[in-house]
């Protein structure tokens, strides 16, 4: 999954445009477009969309014997 379809599944079951997105993020709609057509972001920047949506973002490893970083 790319970080625009996790996007837009996050922004759809949270009823939010990506323009009303990049408004509470204090970013222009162009830039929130151009990061997820290059898909870049950082953990901190995932953690602010969270945020922005009313979610917790989480970014793991979780391997065979369960341990999790």
């Amino acid at each position: 999954m790319t970080a625009r379809q996790i996007v837009e599944m996050a922004t759809g079951y949270c009823g939010v445009s990506n323009s009303e997105l990049a408004r509470r993020l204090g970013w222009s709609p162009q830039l929130l477009n151009k990061r997820l057509n290059t898909g870049k972001f950082t953990v901190e920047e995932w953690e602010k969309i969270g945020e922005a949506l009313g979610a917790t973002a989480r970014v793991r490893f979780k391997f065979p014997d369960g341990t999790e970083i």
